[in-house]
């Protein structure tokens, strides 16, 4: 069974302790995933014999139909479930991996997380915050207790839920929910230039959030981003960061949409750059590189081709298995 003995040799304030150079693997994964066929143990083996990776982030995904419903699916076949959960645990500690467990919704009609949102103050028969966060939290706690079965070294509670951020007092009660069944670390992933507007940071033990920013920009939100975890006194991750290979990400590498065609040389600037900056700012704990798939993982050859994220084949692997060892 996955967890044993405090996660294998790992203990619960690993990320406090040590540089967290993590992939996020398994993105809106489906139910059974595990149990339809073994090419998801051969892509995170592949992970991390190319990348010099030490822990996976393993994202729960529910769904939503639309931004301003109110009701969160996070058991229905569109999400992994419990065995899925444990078998990429089980391999991932195997391989001795640490392992962050991130809870996560996603829209059906394809909008972005970002704008779920209600009206505040409330109007009557509008679709109510309350409701949402009765039904997602619903989704959290499970994903908590699974965090907590398989003694994950860190619980992400949410991500990029700019819409939500501003409802202080439901995100509080939200977290000491969390910590009434999942007794390790928490954090929250928020959006990109969010990290000093946030006001519950002192409700988590780790700060975190996704780290896309324009290479000709780098350093000054890396130098405001110093500034809050100083204001907060709390540790710092990336929980996601990376950027595609097309033509002009490296100044938009949010937006996968975005770009002129195949540029395997932009992304691999952008990650020598993002590395220099991590060195240069070591308050940063951790990094989680988007991202990994689990069954649609290309041919490695085929690196050389594909415009995403993923840097697998591509010479921004070889940049970070280079430079792991300074990641730790």
């Amino acid at each position: 069974m996955a967890g044993k003995g405090e996660g294998g040799s790992r203990c619960r304030n690993y990320v406090m302790n040590q540089f967290l150079n993590a992939f996020t693997f398994a993105f809106c994964e489906k139910q059974g995933f595990t149990r339809r066929s073994d090419v998801w143990r051969t892509s995170l083996k592949e992970m991390v014999r190319t990348t010099g990776c030490n822990a996976v982030i393993l994202p729960v995904c529910a769904w939503q139909d639309h931004a301003y419903s109110t009701v969160v699916d996070g058991t229905g076949p569109d999400v992994m479930d419990r065995e899925d959960v444990l078998a990429v645990c089980d391999l991932a500690r195997e391989l001795g991996l640490a392992v962050i467990i991130k809870a996560m919704v996603n829209c059906r009609d394809g909008y972005w997380r970002a704008y779920i949102r209600f009206f505040d103050p409330p109007v009557p028969t509008e679709p109510l915050f309350s409701d949402w966060f009765d039904s997602y939290e619903e989704h959290v706690l499970r994903t908590a207790a699974l965090a907590e079965e398989i003694h994950a070294e860190l619980f992400c509670a949410g991500c990029e839920m700019v819409g939500t951020d501003g409802q202080d007092a439901r995100w509080r009660l939200l977290i000491s929910r969390v910590r009434d069944v999942y007794h390790g670390p928490v954090t929250y992933n928020c959006d990109k230039y969010q990290e000093d507007r946030l006001t519950w940071w002192d409700a988590l033990d780790v700060m975190s959030s996704s780290g896309y920013y324009p290479l000709s920009d780098m350093r000054n939100q890396f130098l405001r981003i110093q500034e809050a975890a100083r204001k907060w006194n709390k540790p710092f991750l990336f929980m996601e960061c990376g950027c595609p290979s097309r033509g002009g990400s490296r100044e938009r590498p949010n937006d996968w949409r975005y770009g002129n065609g195949l540029s395997l040389e932009d992304q691999e600037i952008w990650y020598r750059e993002f590395l220099d900056a991590l060195q240069a700012f070591p308050f940063v704990r951790g990094t989680g590189w988007w991202d990994w798939s689990a069954t649609r993982l290309y041919p490695e050859e085929d690196g050389i081709t594909n415009q995403g994220y993923c840097v697998y084949g591509k010479p921004a692997a070889g940049v970070l298995a280079e430079r792991s060892p300074y990641l730790k």
